[in-house]
């Protein structure tokens, strides 16, 4: 049941205290919605933000042939039946300023009114044209229509309505004419590509997380490996007298040992610093591109658990309206064949309302997924981070091992007191089994 009015008019806010049709105005416009949205013109008032206009500000100046030339708004009728058993009157709201076309309903109308009148509540608000359910004829839908065309040809002359985003949305905005003919199927593969990368960086993050970690652990082990080393050095226990003779080099090896924690230290420092960067510079930005793929799929998850499984309710129950109609048309009293159609008039607006909900989800969907997207390059920036990270990291830690390295001179004695290192098994021709 596709209509080409305005989904934007027509969305059913899911917060409280609104009525259904306002929440997603309130949303566009940036607005709190009734609660707060009165204090807009106290606000603007504000002399710290506003701006005082040429000329004195108390002297309107405008004249009528200006006014008039704002915008001329035509107000006309679509001929189409769109309710089972009674007409949706819509229109055909054009706009001269704007060059746009748009259809709107009356309820339409209703919610634009109400907004203004919460937004601008010390300017002059048109009144509307009463409203009828049932028994509207001919004469009192095209006197409504000259009512409504009246009412938006003030609205948009009006100076400070004019310049509004709000009469601009009212008068040029139809969101589902921008959906692609494929949504539906775009959506169903965008989500699965969000998923699938999802699930990749999820992953990703975890390792990254134990890389970050690991770097931490080994900082702690080098502290405790150079600190050990320190209290051997530091050991104040005498030597037996058989082992006199190594008195000196036993001196030697102490004094080399204890300098040696101030290297380890250094080296701990250099790994805790590795571990801290890549905790902030890889494992962050994972975090920050993991929650926002999150919200991709929790917006997903809203979406069909909550829009689309309020429009197959909606769809449900007036499918069984339709059904008690017409088993009930010859057997019921007119009375109440006239409340029954009175339902499934209501039914009808509710299922789309529920559609044009479902048209606004898919069109934020689609914005959404872009902003994924535009998100996705952030891997080479993450990869880019990590690769640098460990890179520097290394550097820094090969340099102090180099440095401590000729330190090590003094605790390997050699042949004629040579101090040399041990060669290794291999170097020696020994086999190390």
């Amino acid at each position: 049941m596709k209509h080409k009015q305005d989904m934007f008019f027509c969305a059913v806010c899911q917060g409280g205290g609104q009525r259904p049709q306002e929440g997603l105005l309130w949303a566009q416009l940036g607005t709190a919605g009734p609660r707060t949205s009165q204090v807009t013109e106290w606000r603007a008032l504000d002399p710290g933000r506003m701006q005082m206009p040429q000329g004195n500000p108390l002297l309107l100046s405008y004249t009528l042939q200006e006014l008039l030339a704002k915008d001329t708004v035509q107000v006309e009728l679509i001929p189409e039946k769109k309710g089972l058993f009674l007409k949706h009157v819509e229109y055909e709201v054009s706009s001269q300023r704007f060059k746009s076309s748009v259809y709107r309903r009356y309820n339409d109308f209703v919610v634009f009114h109400e907004v203004l009148l919460h937004k601008f509540p010390y300017r002059m608000v048109p009144a509307l044209p009463p409203k009828r359910v049932l028994g509207a004829d001919r004469e009192f839908i095209e006197g409504r229509r000259r009512a409504l065309k009246r009412f938006i040809n003030l609205v948009a002359r009006h100076p400070p309505f004019s310049e509004d985003v709000l009469l601009k949305l009212f008068l040029s905005f139809s969101g589902s004419d921008f959906l692609p003919a494929d949504i539906q199927t775009q959506f169903a593969m965008s989500r699965e590509l969000i998923r699938n990368v999802y699930n990749s960086f999820y992953k990703l993050r975890d390792r990254a997380e134990r890389i970050a970690s690991r770097a931490i652990d080994n900082a702690a082990d080098l502290l405790i490996f150079g600190k050990e080393l320190s209290a051997l050095g530091s050991d104040t226990t005498p030597l037996p007298s058989w082992a006199a003779l190594h008195l000196s080099t036993w001196g030697s090896l102490k004094q080399a040992l204890k300098g040696l924690s101030v290297e380890f230290a250094l080296l701990a420092d250099r790994a805790a610093q590795q571990g801290k960067k890549e905790e902030n510079d890889v494992v962050e930005k994972l975090n920050l591109f993991l929650d926002l793929l999150q919200s991709y799929k929790d917006l997903c998850e809203r979406h069909e658990k909550g829009v689309l499984h309020k429009h197959q309710r909606a769809l449900h129950k007036y499918g069984l309206m339709k059904r008690q109609m017409m088993s009930a048309a010859h057997g019921r009293e007119p009375e109440s064949v006239e409340q029954l159609e009175s339902r499934i008039v209501e039914q009808e607006n509710v299922i789309q309302t529920m559609e044009l909900r479902n048209y606004f989800s898919l069109y934020c969907l689609h914005q959404e997924t872009q902003l994924v997207h535009v998100y996705l390059p952030l891997t080479s920036h993450i990869l880019g981070a990590f690769v640098n990270s460990q890179i520097q990291g290394h550097k820094e830690m090969s340099k102090v091992w180099n440095d401590l390295k000729p330190k090590l001179s003094c605790l390997f004695a050699g042949p004629h007191s040579v101090l040399t290192p041990p060669r290794s098994p291999q170097e020696d021709g020994v086999c190390p089994h």
